[in-house]
C-alpha cells in the first residue's frame, strides 16, 4: 500500500478514533449508579401496579378500629399476608401478643421498616363525610390515621423484594409495627428485648399533610406514662365515713397539689392525667383508686426530674389522706433524633416523586373539613413539596433567675427509643388534611379515602427508592453508621426510661374493645364484594352538608369597583 493510500485510510479513522479517546469507560461507581437509577424506574412501575393492595390494606386496617394492645385483627390481617408473601414471622415479641416481626431475605444489610397500627378513642368517623358521622358512635377510630403506614411500607417492601430477587441483592427487610404507639407503650421493650440489635439502619413512616423527612432533634418530647395507685379503707358513705379512707380523695388531692406545682415547674414541661379508677359507687367511700399521668419533657435527665416531682406529690397525698400508694409504668419515649445521612438520601428521593395531584374532589373535602373545624389553615391540601427538616434548636436561653430553657415543643413517640438504637429515619407522607386538631374524629375523615391512597402511593415510591439506595450504595450507611456514632451518641447516650422489671400493660382498653369490637364488626371491609371502603358504606366522595357546599361556591369579595 502506497503512501498516499495510507494517508487517506489515516484521515477516514480519525474521526472515529477521536470519538473513541473522548468516550472514557464507566467506572464502578457510575455503572453502580445507572443500575440503581434503573431499579428505581422499575420500584416506581412496580409500585403503580400495587396501588389497589395499598388501598386494599389502608382500608382494611381503618375498618377495624383498633385501640393500643387491642390491635387482634391488625395482627391477624397483616402477617397472614405477609406470610403469603414469603416473609418469616416472629410473633407475640417482647410480650406483646399483637407485636410481630416479619423478615425476608438474607446477609447484610439489616434495614428495619416500621409504622404504627393503633387508634384514637371516641374517633368513629365516616370517611369523606366533611361534618362529624361517626360509624360507630362512641367507638375508637382512626383520629390520627395510623391504617396507612403499613400499607405504604407492605407495597414499598414487596416492591423491593421483587427486585432483590431478580437482581439477587444481598440484605434482610425486617418489617414491624408499631403496637399502642398512642400509649407509647411498645418500642422502648422492643430496643429493650434487642429487637434492633442487629439492625443497620430504621425506616419508620408516619402519615402527616405533606411529604418530607426530618434529620436531627426532631423537637419532640421525651416522656414517661405512669399510673398511680391509692389504697384506703371501705365504708358507708353516709352512715359510717369516719372510718373510711377514700382513696379517691387521694387521687383528687394529688392532682390538686400537681396544679398548683405546675406553677414552679420549667415552662418545657408538658404533664396530663385522667383518672382511671375514681371508685365504685357514691355510697362506698373508694377503697382504691388511680390516676394516669404523663410527664413530658426535653431531655432524660429532666424527664426522670419531672417523674420524681410526680412520686413526691403522690406520696404528700398518700399522707393527708392516710392511705397508701404505688406506681406502675405504662410506657416511656425519649426525644427523638434522626439521621442525616439517611434523610439527605431520602429527600433527594422525594424531590423526584413531588406531591400526589389532588383532585377537585380531594381539595373540596379538605377545604370543608378546615372550615368545619374553624382551622386556621383552610386553602385545602399541600401543593407545595415541604422543604427536608432541620434540627430544631437545642441551645438553652438563659432566663431571669439564671434558669436555662431550651425551646418549646409538644408531642411525644417512642420511635425516637428506636433512633437512639440504630440510625433512623421518619417518613412523612402526605395522607391527612392540613390544620386539623390531631388526636380528633376529624383527622380520620381523609384516611380511607382517595387523598390517603394516593399520599401512600407516593410515600412508599420514596421509600422503595430510599431502600435501593441503602441496599446498592454502601456508603449511605456507611455515613450514617458515621453520622450516628460521631455526632448523636458522642456525648449524649441512650439511658432507658423502663428497667428490666417492667412489663407491657397489655391489658389496656381490653374493656373499651370488648365493649365496640361487636359493633365494629358488622362494618370491617370486604375487598371481595367492594372496590373501596367508601363504595362499601354507600358514601358519595366527598360528602358534604348543603351549607358546606354552598359556602365552597361563594366568590371571595373584591373590595372597590
Amino acid at each position: 500500500m502506497n503512501y498516499a493510500i495510507r494517508l487517506i485510510l489515516l484521515l477516514s479513522l480519525l474521526p472515529t478514533m477521536m470519538l473513541a479517546q473522548g468516550k472514557k469507560p464507566k467506572t464502578a461507581n457510575t455503572q453502580t449508579a445507572d443500575k440503581v437509577e434503573k431499579l428505581k424506574q422499575e420500584a416506581i412501575a412496580a409500585i403503580d401496579q400495587r396501588k389497589d393492595q395499598a388501598q386494599q390494606i389502608n382500608d382494611m386496617l381503618f375498618s377495624f378500629s383498633e385501640l393500643g394492645f387491642q390491635e387482634v385483627e391488625s395482627f391477624n390481617y397483616l402477617t397472614t399476608l405477609l406470610e403469603k408473601e414469603g416473609f418469616t414471622i416472629q410473633k407475640g415479641i417482647a410480650g406483646m401478643p399483637t407485636a410481630w416481626i416479619a423478615t425476608w431475605g438474607s446477609g447484610k444489610p439489616v434495614i428495619a421498616i416500621g409504622s404504627d397500627v393503633d387508634c384514637i378513642p371516641k374517633a368513629s368517623q365516616k370517611p369523606g363525610v366533611a361534618y362529624k358521622d361517626p360509624i360507630v358512635e362512641g367507638a375508637p377510630g382512626h383520629g390520627e390515621g395510623h391504617n396507612s403506614g403499613q400499607a405504604l411500607n407492605i407495597v414499598a417492601a414487596l416492591s423491593v423484594k421483587a427486585l432483590m430477587e431478580k437482581n439477587k441483592l444481598s440484605g434482610t427487610l425486617m418489617l414491624w409495627p408499631g403496637v399502642a404507639e398512642e400509649l407509647l407503650g411498645a418500642k422502648a421493650f422492643y430496643v429493650r428485648d434487642g429487637y434492633f440489635k442487629n439492625v443497620d439502619a430504621c425506616i419508620f413512616t408516619h402519615v402527616a399533610d405533606n411529604l418530607s423527612v426530618n434529620y436531627g432533634d426532631a423537637g419532640y418530647n421525651g416522656m414517661i406514662s405512669v399510673k398511680f395507685s391509692f389504697e384506703g379503707q371501705a365504708a358507708h358513705a353516709a352512715a359510717a365515713p369516719w372510718r373510711g379512707r377514700s382513696a379517691l380523695d387521694a387521687v383528687e388531692l394529688m392532682n390538686i397539689g400537681w396544679n398548683f406545682r405546675r406553677e414552679h415547674l420549667e415552662l418545657t414541661q408538658r404533664s396530663h392525667y385522667v383518672i382511671s379508677d375514681g371508685g365504685d359507687q357514691p355510697n362506698v367511700v373508694p377503697s382504691k383508686a388511680s390516676v394516669w399521668y404523663y410527664f413530658r419533657e426535653r431531655s432524660y435527665p429532666k424527664i426522670v426530674k419531672l417523674f420524681e416531682t410526680g412520686i413526691k406529690v403522690a406520696e404528700g397525698a398518700a399522707l393527708m389522706t392516710d392511705t397508701k400508694f404505688t406506681y406502675e409504668i405504662l410506657g416511656s419515649a425519649w426525644p427523638g433524633h434522626f439521621n442525616k445521612p439517611i434523610a439527605a438520601a431520602m429527600y433527594d428521593n422525594i424531590k423526584r416523586i413531588g406531591l400526589p395531584t389532588w383532585s377537585a374532589d380531594d381539595q373540596m373535602l379538605a377545604k370543608a373539613t378546615q372550615k368545619e373545624l374553624q382551622s386556621p389553615k383552610r386553602e385545602g391540601l399541600a401543593s407545595k413539596l415541604d422543604t427536608i427538616g432541620t434540627p430544631v434548636p437545642t441551645a438553652p436561653t438563659v432566663m431571669m433567675g439564671g434558669q436555662s430553657m431550651v425551646p418549646l415543643t409538644g408531642g411525644s413517640d417512642d420511635i425516637s427509643d428506636i433512633s437512639w438504637a440504630v440510625p433512623t429515619v421518619v417518613l412523612l407522607y402526605p395522607s391527612n388534611i392540613p390544620g386539623l386538631p390531631g388526636h380528633h374524629w376529624s383527622d380520620a375523615i381523609s384516611m380511607a379515602t382517595p387523598i390517603a391512597h394516593k399520599g401512600i402511593v407516593a410515600g412508599a415510591k420514596v421509600e422503595a427508592m430510599t431502600l435501593l439506595d441503602m441496599l446498592m450504595k454502601p456508603e449511605v450507611l456507611q455515613e450514617a453508621k458515621a453520622y450516628y456514632t460521631d455526632e448523636q451518641t458522642k456525648d449524649t447516650k441512650y439511658t432507658p426510661l423502663i428497667s428490666s422489671k417492667e412489663i407491657p400493660a397489655i391489658y389496656l382498653n381490653k374493656k373499651i374493645m370488648a365493649e365496640f369490637k361487636p359493633k365494629l364488626e358488622k362494618f370491617y371491609y370486604d375487598p371481595t364484594k367492594y372496590k373501596t371502603y367508601l363504595e362499601q358504606l354507600g358514601i358519595k366522595y366527598p360528602t358534604l352538608r348543603d351549607d358546606q357546599r354552598a359556602d365552597l361556591e361563594k366568590k371571595p369579595e373584591t373590595k372597590g369597583k
